[in-house]
């Protein structure tokens, strides 16, 4: 009988675990565009605005797999050291980037639209940046990173068809191959901008 009660237990456990805190990537995403959008709404310093979206940023972003997917091959000429020290630089620069783009928007309205599942690991979220009388509406797909269904997290924006991740990738390659592949010398970019 003991037996069978744990059993019983184990499953009940098991079932709530994968079903209550499972996050679909749809209402993750809306959910993160909502606080977002709030953040931006307050009558607050810009600054302080800039702040709560690099708080919203480090829960909601895969910044360590954007940080690999943005160095491509050229990761596997790293150490360990370089490793360490680029993730560092590649958070604060992507902190500022990501944030400082979205505090110059006043109140900016999401709506998600639906999801395609890609496979167990990806899902695209389709949304649209609804349009106002300064700016047009703009189609945003989100890429969404679901190997743990209870921790959802962005690894890329597709904007009007054109993937930030990939035009990143794009630029730091082109910044080490004319540097003759001197990682020092994104180091130094990144570390730069950051500091701007």
């Amino acid at each position: 009988m003991k037996l069978k009660k744990f059993l019983i237990i184990l499953f009940v456990s098991n079932f709530f675990n994968t079903f209550v805190y499972s996050i679909e990537p749809d209402i993750f995403v809306q959910s993160t565009v909502n606080r977002a959008s709030q953040i931006l709404s307050e009558n607050i310093s810009k600054e302080e605005k800039i702040n709560k979206l690099k708080e919203i940023a480090k829960t909601t972003v895969d910044i360590k797999g954007v940080g690999f997917y943005s160095l491509g091959s050229f990761r596997k000429n790293l150490n360990d050291s370089q490793i360490k020290i680029y993730l560092n630089l590649f958070e604060n620069y992507f902190l500022k980037s990501f944030s400082s783009r979205l505090s110059e928007y006043t109140n900016p309205k999401i709506d998600v639209l639906g999801k395609e599942i890609l496979n167990s690991n990806y899902t695209i979220v389709k949304s649209i940046l609804i349009a106002t009388p300064e700016r047009p509406e703009v189609k945003i797909d989100w890429r969404i990173y679901t190997k743990k269904p209870d921790n959802p997290l962005i690894r890329d924006l597709i904007i009007e068809g054109l993937s930030l991740a990939r035009t990143q990738k794009e630029e730091f390659g082109s910044i080490l191959n004319s540097n003759d592949n001197d990682i020092n010398v994104l180091f130094k970019t990144l570390e730069n901008f950051s500091k701007d």
